[in-house]
């Protein structure tokens, strides 16, 4: 059974500024420690991806995986980008969102997380390394964002 994990940060910067980033997935390997290599594979013309191919270095969890995405966002950049698995090796399920809120001068990006493996991992430590890749993933965004 999956577990959900969510966390969020403050970016000084507007919605469509943090969106901007979120969007462009060739450039994640230069920012997104974990995430090797990046690249769209389909999109339909809206100007967003909609499945995207990642190849993934998380220390014990080392996987390639496709994602499908929704984009449910204003022209403002706030509102939600939700994903779900298409196929991997090692994942089972793998979704998540970021949703986007107006916040002061900024934004608050809120990280929502749901993983499921094909091996057996004890849930205290599949937690952990949930936790681990929100935490890493936030820190990450708000860097590249405000850098």
């Amino acid at each position: 059974m999956a577990d959900r994990t969510r966390s969020f940060v403050e970016i000084a910067a507007a919605p469509g500024e943090v969106l901007d980033v979120i969007a462009d997935f060739e450039a994640y390997p230069q920012w997104a420690e974990q995430v090797k290599e990046c690249s769209v594979l389909t999109e339909d013309g809206d100007g967003w991806a909609d499945q995207v191919e990642f190849t993934l270095d998380a220390g014990a969890i080392k996987d390639q995986y496709v994602l499908e995405y929704d984009w449910d966002v204003t022209d403002g950049g706030t509102g939600t980008v939700s994903w779900h698995l298409v196929r991997a090796t090692l994942l089972k399920g793998l979704t998540g969102s970021y949703t986007l809120e107006e916040a002061g001068d900024g934004t608050r990006v809120t990280y929502d997380l749901e993983v499921d493996l094909t091996m057996p991992m004890l849930g205290m430590l599949k937690r952990k390394a949930e936790k681990h890749i929100i935490s890493t993933a936030l820190t990450e965004l708000k860097k590249r964002v405000e850098g």
